[in-house]
């Protein structure tokens, strides 16, 4: 019975902002920091560096971002995993 509850907040939770903002523009925090750095500084702002690479396009940028954000959840779901599998072992050879 909790199941289809929790699916059901979590389907609200993804939708509403769509429904509240139906013709928002959704845009990274990469550019909202940009436009906030320059209104600070006055439009003087200078990067530090630039980037050694950039992707040939923004679907390659998209692809490499995905398979960074998969093998970060491969490791964290390896320790977890291990943790898990740890202490049920020692719950088993407590008994």
């Amino acid at each position: 019975m909790k199941t289809p509850i929790i699916f059901l907040l979590i389907l609200v939770v993804l939708l509403v902002p769509f429904i509240i903002n139906e013709n928002a523009e959704w845009g990274g925090a990469d550019a909202q920091a940009e436009v906030a750095i320059s209104e600070f500084t006055g439009g003087t702002y200078e990067p530090w560096f630039s980037p050694i690479w950039e992707p040939p396009s923004g679907e390659i940028e998209s692809l490499l971002f995905s398979l960074q954000a998969a093998l970060g959840a491969i490791i964290v779901g390896y320790f977890i995993g291990y943790h898990k599998g740890k202490n049920s072992v020692e719950e088993v050879q407590a008994r």
